[in-house]
């Protein structure tokens, strides 16, 4: 939901250091896996309960991954690139529950697995639009620069950030947030069904 009013403030800077990037002759697909092995190593942090240190690991590895997108426009997008940066991403996104179920099995095992159960929803219903979407020819001007349809919603990118955060932040409240989020992320996979439902009737 909050994806489309970041992305404006986030884009100039993001192609300020992209240009940077290209200049040195760093490519868009090495980007997208320094990001991904950061976020790995925030899950690990996580996982040993550093959530300080996690929080900060989460957040540059999102920073690389929203920079990837600006290296590639200021070269050539590839479908290869798209196809790797969505595919780690679910991976990211779904590796940290798992760490906080592993810093804590008896507390937070319950919680995070609601909290993966409803990604499985919101992800499931995003690529089987997309590739729907794809097969139709249809484009999201919402998101023009995007590798492939991206179908909004109540939780994205933005919302997801935040509610990771807030988990390193105050752990002990980490139930509450998992099962908040996985609520939120029920209301997304909801809307995007009907959405899909009536756009492919």
């Amino acid at each position: 939901m909050l994806d489309r009013f970041a992305t404006p403030f986030l884009r100039p800077p993001l192609r300020a250091v992209a240009r940077l990037l290209v200049r040195v002759g760093i490519g868009a697909n090495t980007v997208t896996l320094s990001g991904f092995a950061v976020g790995m190593f925030a899950a690990i942090l996580i996982a040993n309960s550093a959530y300080f240190m996690g929080a900060i690991a989460l957040l540059t590895s999102r920073i690389l991954d929203g920079l990837d997108g600006a290296v590639a426009r200021e070269t050539q997008p590839t479908d290869a690139g798209g196809f790797l940066d969505i595919s780690l991403d679910f991976v990211f996104y779904a590796s940290i529950p798992l760490a906080f179920a592993v810093a804590n099995p008896a507390e937070h095992a319950l919680p995070a697995a609601a909290l993966l159960a409803a990604f499985i929803g919101t992800g499931s219903s995003f690529l089987a639009f997309a590739a729907l979407a794809a097969k139709r020819g249809m484009d999201n001007l919402a998101y023009p620069d995007k590798s492939f349809y991206f179908l909004g919603g109540l939780t994205e990118a933005t919302e997801t950030l935040a509610f990771f955060v807030a988990m390193c932040l105050w752990p002990a409240h980490f139930a509450a947030l998992a099962y908040t989020f996985a609520a939120l992320c029920a209301v997304t996979t909801t809307t995007r069904i009907w959405w899909g439902w009536r756009a492919f009737s």
